[in-house]
């Protein structure tokens, strides 16, 4: 059986030498092809994505987790997607307990890459569940903020968003603030802003991919129903769940109508569409920017932070902190597809 020395020199041992979604195993610097493929129930899967690998970043990597009491036994470089350069996963097969996400995005800024860890991964392959909030998440936008330009009264409506976004201000109390100062804005604006919606990088193809693998997707927003339909229509969406703002003679009343789609609200979406599809937890993902995104992405088999604040991205079980939104196959794709033999 052949062997590979990962200490030695990058030109003597590229990283090509790490066959595409196979795995090797990994003791001393020297990496072995494996005959089984990891138990997907055990253990802990730390994916470095997003940079320019090189042997001596699996080394760093191998032995940063070694310093949190996580022994690599696993490694396996792996591609997704076309559209995604490969990534690589190191498997530990006796940790469980995961590395502070933050502390994980302060060592990965040091390899220029991006690093998180998983328990239990989904599998794209399976039917799943993807609850998506919308504002700064599935759209680059807070709608409210924008609408509040219109109204001329962004720089109150904005420093509003920003603390309830950051868990500093109950978000119903937020909104209906909020929502407050746009009384009197026309239905006409609302319909200009709705038309020009910018999506985030990566979130159409990788709605696209997901739907092929018979995935269920929705948006549980705090924003507004108008927009969230806009997306909805976007990226082929199965449903979504937002606020609705109350019109009269064509003009915003600065009312919001019926049950708010908060923190709580969020989560009872993904619970309620996770039973009503007869999934696994496993198999559903949430994700989300801000703190109301939180109580969603506990409840999730895979909660990952978008972009997020540093409170997000802390108390999330991963973060895709810069890039596309398509990275996160990553977490969904790793190569383990086949019933483990060990």
């Amino acid at each position: 059986m052949s062997q590979i020395n990962m200490a030695q020199q990058a030109a003597e041992q590229p990283l090509q030498h790490l066959t595409l979604n196979k795995w090797f195993s990994y003791s001393g610097g020297v990496s072995t092809p494996l005959d089984y493929i990891p138990n997907k129930a055990l253990g802990l899967f730390s994916i470095a994505f997003a940079g320019d690998f090189e042997e001596k970043h699996i080394a760093s990597i191998v032995d940063f987790l070694a310093t949190h009491n996580q022994n690599v036994t696993a490694i396996c470089q792996y591609q997704p997607d076309l559209g995604l350069a490969p990534a690589l996963c190191f498997y530990a097969q006796n940790a469980d307990k995961t590395i502070n996400p933050l502390v994980l995005q302060e060592f990965s800024n040091t390899l220029d890459c991006q690093l998180v860890q998983v328990t239990t991964p989904p599998n794209l392959y399976e039917p799943g569940l993807l609850v998506m909030d919308m504002d700064s998440t599935a759209i680059t936008i807070e709608c409210i903020d924008e609408i509040a330009r219109l109204a001329n009264v962004y720089d109150e409506v904005a420093s509003v968003t920003a603390l309830a976004m950051a868990g500093k201000l109950d978000f119903s109390e937020s909104l209906y603030q909020r929502v407050a100062k746009l009384e009197g804005i026309e239905k006409s604006l609302i319909e200009e802003l709705k038309s020009t919606l910018p999506l985030m990088p990566g979130i159409k193809i990788l709605c696209q991919i997901l739907k092929q693998h018979n995935w269920y997707l929705a948006i549980a927003s705090g924003g507004f129903v108008p927009f969230a339909e806009r997306v909805q229509e976007l990226i082929n969406l199965d449903e979504v769940h937002a606020n609705v703002l109350e019109f009269k003679d064509d003009k915003l009343t600065g009312k919001v109508l019926g049950t708010i789609v908060d923190a709580q609200q969020k989560a009872v979406v993904l619970e309620v569409l996770q039973q009503k599809l007869g999934l696994k937890k496993a198999q559903t993902v949430a994700i989300g920017d801000g703190a109301n995104d939180l109580v969603m992405m506990a409840k999730a088999g895979l909660g990952v932070a978008v972009h997020g604040k540093p409170k997000v991205v802390e108390q999330a079980q991963a973060a895709i902190c810069e890039g596309s939104l398509l990275q996160l196959l990553y977490m969904l794709a790793i190569p383990l597809e086949k019933q483990p033999t060990l």
